[in-house]
This record gives structure tokens, C-alpha cells and sequence, in this order.
């Protein structure tokens, strides 16, 4: 086992980690802003890392190339996504009371 592969499963089992962390957050939390602030922030570093980690196993740079390009693509997609969410929760559900009552486990 190399180094490569080493970073490589360690970056992927931070990387999942930061998954959980994200989705735990998304269940756990109360009202719909601190929901998506964590599903957001958690699944962006936790995409990230998986990438870092794939990075190394890359054969060549065009494929780093293109793991950074979904990497941007999925930072973008999460950025715009959440703030359509929270534009609308601000625009048409009572402030303070966005998300609360929604299904909550």
C-alpha cells in the first residue's frame, strides 16, 4: 500500500464523516436556516475531501481536471440551491417559524 493510497482512504473516511456530520445536522437541528447552513457547509467540505483524496489515484491531470470541475459544479449547484431555499422560507413562511413543524424526526 502506498502513501497515495494511504491519504487516499484517509481523505475518503474524513470526507464521509463530514457526510454524516451534515445529514445528522439536517435531522437534528430545528428550524430550516440551521439545516441548511449545516447540510451546506458539512457536504461541501466532505465533497471536497473525497475529492482531495481521489486526486492522488488521478492518472492523469485531465481527470484532476475534471474531479475539480464537479467539485466547482457541486459547490456552485449547493451555493444556488440554498439560497433559493432560504430566499423563499424569508419571502413566504413566518420569520422565525421557517422549517419548524415540517415532518421533524
Amino acid at each position: 500500500m502506498s502513501v497515495a493510497d494511504i491519504i487516499t482512504i484517509l481523505c475518503g473516511v474524513v470526507g464521509a464523516f463530514f457526510f454524516l456530520g451534515g445529514t445528522l445536522g439536517l435531522l437534528r437541528f430545528p428550524d430550516l436556516f440551521s439545516r441548511l447552513h449545516a447540510l451546506t457547509k458539512a457536504d461541501n467540505l466532505g465533497l471536497g475531501l473525497i475529492v482531495l483524496g481521489l486526486l492522488f489515484q488521478a492518472d492523469s491531470v485531465a481527470a484532476g481536471a475534471k474531479l475539480v470541475l464537479i467539485w466547482g459544479l457541486a459547490l456552485w449547484a449547493a451555493s444556488t440551491s440554498c439560497y433559493v431555499i432560504g430566499r423563499y422560507a424569508l419571502a413566504h413562511l413566518e420569520k422565525g417559524k421557517a422549517g419548524e413543524g415540517d415532518g421533524d424526526a
